[in-house]
């Protein structure tokens, strides 16, 4: 089987794949991740994801990489990491009882091969109705400055939903193992053997 890389640097991706099975290494890839004029969510996580592989894979010829990006949006304007208390805060004011649509992009890339498949997975969440001092109380416990839409639904981020919709729960924290496991069976790596 090919060497397997994941092309992020995110511990969130990383823990992930763990699930999986599969023996893989973290290659921190070099990519401007700033959208294009006019660019869609959709297009921009679909740009980056097969850019972050294909930035390893010139370190990693004739390994498999999976290169992933994500963004939230709300009416149609991405909104990216918060890096911050305030605007974490502001981020969770506007979501406060409406739908925030996630968008993750997925690339295999058989390095060997040049064979490439990228995919787009939506997932889109409900927010409950939040005061700021709910918004408060969850950003002190679980700071998610470092997350799209600023939360972690794998923790609890889950106490600010309505309901949430998408056929993967694990794009809504950054990488689609189900579809990841289809488009690595494409490249020949089972992850059920």
């Amino acid at each position: 089987m090919a060497s397997l890389v994941l092309a992020s640097t995110s511990p969130y991706r990383r823990i992930l794949l763990e699930r999986l099975s599969l023996p893989f290494i973290v290659a921190k890839p070099d990519t401007d991740e700033r959208p294009l004029r006019r660019e869609s969510a959709q297009d921009l996580v679909k740009r980056l994801a097969e850019a972050k592989a294909r930035a390893v894979a010139k370190q990693h010829p004739g390994a498999i990489i999976i290169g992933a990006d994500q963004v939230a949006s709300l009416d149609d304007q991405i909104l990216g990491k918060p890096g911050s208390h305030a605007r974490a805060k502001a981020q969770l004011q506007s979501a406060s009882g409406r739908q925030v649509d996630f968008y993750t992009g997925l690339c295999v890339f058989n390095s060997a091969s040049d064979t490439c498949h990228v995919e787009v997975i939506p997932y889109a969440v409900q927010f409950r109705e939040l005061n700021d001092q709910q918004i408060d109380n969850y950003l002190q416990r679980e700071q998610p400055y470092d997350c799209a839409g600023s939360f972690k639904s794998e923790g609890l981020g889950t106490a600010l939903f309505a309901k949430h919709q998408g056929e993967d729960p694990t794009a809504l924290i950054g990488l689609p193992l189900i579809r990841l496991v289809a488009l690595l069976e494409r490249e020949g790596v089972a992850v059920l053997g």
